[in-house]
């Protein structure tokens, strides 16, 4: 075996280890801060129609907090809002509810 098959081979196992193993890391760490960037848009938008509307009011707030995100370029169906956009909202009204020390609103808005 010559130098040139030997460095062929090289590039060849290290474009298997970059394709089948970094590259998967690297497209589930752009993918963990796109949606840490979402998850604070929510909770941005969580806060502001908990200030802007008061208690109660829960579906209005959530119509609120899904104009909101469609002003920044993420467009929501209302008709079928995914379950980790839901939960998100759920679960940025959960820590503001926290925060101000009273039970949970749920979407009809009744409080738990």
């Amino acid at each position: 075996m010559d130098i040139t098959q030997i460095v062929s081979l090289i590039i060849a196992v290290l474009g298997l280890i970059l394709t089948g193993i970094f590259m998967p890391y690297i497209k589930s760490r752009v993918s963990t801060e796109q949606l840490d960037l979402i998850y604070k848009a929510v909770k941005i938008a969580v806060y502001a129609a908990e200030q802007l509307y008061g208690s109660g009011m829960g579906a209005v707030k959530k119509q609120y907090v899904i104009d909101y995100l469609a002003s920044k370029g993420l467009y929501v169906d209302v008709d079928v809002i995914s379950s980790d956009l839901n939960a998100m909202i759920e679960s940025a009204v959960y820590e503001l509810s926290k925060e101000q020390g009273k039970g949970v609103e749920k979407d009809g808005g009744e409080e738990e």
